[in-house]
């Protein structure tokens, strides 16, 4: 009897590149909010203020540039 073997399955079958260092940095930082409870967007952005991860241009996150760069990384 042959055996049957399931699909391969790619978590990043949508990726079109690897992450940067600094996108693996956020995505961690984000971990660590979202495990301290900060699910809304007001408490995250303030939980990525408190982290040593800055927004590209250095400043502060704010809900603006946080949103605006989940949409640019999303698509």
């Amino acid at each position: 009897m042959p055996s049957y073997a399931f699909p391969a399955l790619d978590p990043h079958q949508s990726r079109l590149r690897e992450p940067t260092e600094w996108e693996m940095q956020l995505s961690a930082a984000m971990e660590v909010a979202f495990g301290a409870g900060h699910y809304e967007l007001p408490a995250l952005v303030v939980a990525l203020n408190a982290s040593r991860v800055r927004p590209r241009d250095g400043g502060a996150w704010t809900e603006a540039n946080f949103t605006a760069l989940m949409r640019e990384l999303g698509e």
